[in-house]
């Protein structure tokens, strides 16, 4: 999200989002860095929690669904046969 992040209020909001970048930028340096930096303001069960939802998030496309995010084109490309096989394309209201 980078510079164009609003203060969203959430108590620890910009450590969370440094954490959220930082595993999206696949760079992990920076992800050990900030992973330290939730440890030590929320705790290890916060820094667990969070990169759950992350994961969560990154790995299901239904979540991405669930909030109107579109499927990846190179996970579009690459779930095309399996979605057909699963009549998932019925459920696209879109």
């Amino acid at each position: 999200m980078g510079e164009d992040v609003v203060v969203s209020g959430l108590p620890h909001g910009d450590v969370l989002n440094a954490f959220v970048e930082a595993i999206c930028a696949r760079d992990p340096g920076r992800t050990a860095q900030a992973r330290r930096k939730v440890v030590d303001a929320m705790g290890m069960a916060a820094m667990a929690d969070a990169a759950a939802v992350i994961a969560a998030f990154n790995a299901y496309p239904r979540m991405a669904d669930a909030t109107g995010i579109p499927l990846e084109d190179a996970k579009a490309a690459a779930t095309t046969e399996m979605r057909q096989e699963l009549g998932l394309e019925a459920l696209n209201t879109a």
